[in-house]
């Protein structure tokens, strides 16, 4: 089952895979969050194992728009979380923010 904070974590998930590689400093961001977001195992892997990822964005944009404006912000902190932010990061980012609404 797909819970509003899996969904957030699947959509940053979308950034952190964009560049086609994930490291170190993006994977220690994305268990930052699951722990910030209160994920119990059985989520952390179904984030790590992109399940509900086509899901994941429609619940998100249903959120209110404080919520979305904090992911935006994650969304960027992600795709910056190695040092460098890639085009293809970038593209997901404002994609996904346009997505939704914000």
């Amino acid at each position: 089952m797909l819970t509003p904070a899996v969904a957030k974590c699947l959509v940053v998930s979308k950034v952190l895979i964009a560049d086609g590689m994930v490291t170190d400093e993006e994977r220690t961001f994305l268990a930052a969050m699951m722990d910030r977001f209160g994920l119990d195992e059985d989520e952390k892997k179904q984030v790590i194992e992109l399940k509900g990822l086509d899901e994941a964005e429609p619940m998100v944009a249903a959120l209110p728009a404080e919520e979305r404006r904090d992911i935006v912000e994650l969304l960027v902190d992600a795709a910056s979380a190695d040092g460098k932010l890639s085009p293809h990061e970038m593209r997901t980012v404002t994609r996904i923010s346009k997505a939704l609404g914000i």
